[in-house]
């Protein structure tokens, strides 16, 4: 827990905040892949969207993290055609914040439907932001499947997390992430 906790806050620190390195270096499947593990922002509610999915349970357990990663594929094509879509940053930041706080609930505490609905819209920009940043060389669908691949294997870190230690632990792991968010908003 210790450890957990120091590493959400050394995420607050400034050089970490909205730090995508690498992503703009290659192209590709590796740059894709690369955006969303780089940048503390994606990687934090990626992983809060993983435990809330494990706390939840039943076919939450699949619907979190699909529903977000159909959002997020269909911000990034508005993303990708340079249409404006106000307040990305702080939409961004506030899903870490916000669900970090839910994974730090009782999954009980929210109806699902909302549960889900939150998740399509924090997605939504996410996707948005994967888009506006895509790099002009190299293979778009590649630099797409990347980010999808890199964003699957984070819910799944936090599922696996959520499901292998007591809720309390997952539930202290969710108010880390919602701190650190609180921290990247800060600093930004």
């Amino acid at each position: 827990m210790k450890r957990l906790a120091l590493a959400a806050a050394a995420m607050t620190l400034p050089g970490a905040a909205f730090a995508h390195p690498g992503h703009t270096e290659t192209s590709g499947l590796a740059s894709g892949f690369l955006h969303p593990v780089t940048g503390p922002d994606h990687l934090l509610a990626m992983l809060a969207v993983g435990l809330i999915a494990a706390l939840c349970g039943g076919r939450m357990l699949w619907a979190l993290p699909v529903t977000f990663v159909g959002a997020m594929l269909a911000g990034a094509g508005p993303g990708l055609a340079g249409l404006a879509l106000p307040g990305v940053e702080i939409w961004i930041l506030g899903s870490v914040i916000v669900l970090g706080l839910l994974a730090a609930i009782p999954s009980t505490a929210l109806p699902h439907s909302l549960l889900l609905a939150g998740t399509a819209l924090f997605g939504l920009f996410h996707g948005y932001a994967h888009g506006a940043e895509a790099p002009t060389t190299g293979s778009l669908t590649g630099y797409l499947i990347g980010f999808t691949l890199a964003t699957a294997a984070l819910h799944g870190i936090g599922i696996m997390l959520g499901q292998r230690v007591s809720a309390k632990i997952a539930r202290s792991a969710g108010a880390a992430i919602a701190l650190a968010g609180a921290g990247l908003a800060l600093i930004g």
